[in-house]
């Protein structure tokens, strides 16, 4: 997917921002990277975030990574959650053949997070991957959003605990 790349671009005629805003890194974040700045995050220097497996960000600094949150399974089955620079938090895929779908629809982790019926211009190379690695997982964004949050109404709990 990262070979295939992310585009992001604020159009000033239209006032408005095209294609999806984010960057994967090559491999997961460190644990100590992530530790830093989710107690920066949370005010809690009692966290560490291990429970996250961070994968990418915005250019804005808004961080999206796996939640182990299913006990012994795979990493790509465990939810995907969004973690926003102004606090924003929530989960927004079941795994990640939502996620390649949300890709595929055009909408980054912010987008799909704050506004998941939005139009975007749907990416045919990713939506190319999502095929290839998620057949028959085809759905709308809001679909996939709906779902993932039902499934784990209690990660904005989780999260509200740990801020200070």
């Amino acid at each position: 997917m990262a070979e295939v790349g992310f585009e992001w671009e604020w159009d000033e005629e239209a006032d408005e921002a095209r294609g999806c805003d984010f960057e994967p890194y090559n491999q997961f974040e460190a644990p100590e990277r992530t530790a830093w700045w989710f107690r920066l995050w949370t005010g809690n220097q009692e966290v560490d975030g291990s429970e996250f497996r961070f994968f990418g960000k915005t250019g804005s600094g808004d961080y999206t990574g796996f939640w182990l949150e299913r006990p012994d399974a795979a990493i790509t089955d465990q939810p995907v959650v969004y973690i926003g620079s102004e606090g924003e938090h929530g989960v927004i895929a079941r795994n990640l053949s939502d996620l390649l779908w949300l890709f595929a629809s055009g909408l980054g982790p912010a987008e799909a997070f704050a506004d998941p019926g939005s139009t975007a211009q749907p990416n045919e190379a990713l939506r190319a991957i999502a095929e290839r690695h998620a057949p028959g997982g085809r759905r709308s964004p809001i679909q996939i959003v709906t779902a993932a949050q039902a499934e784990f109404p209690h990660f904005p709990d989780l999260i509200g605990a740990m801020l200070r």
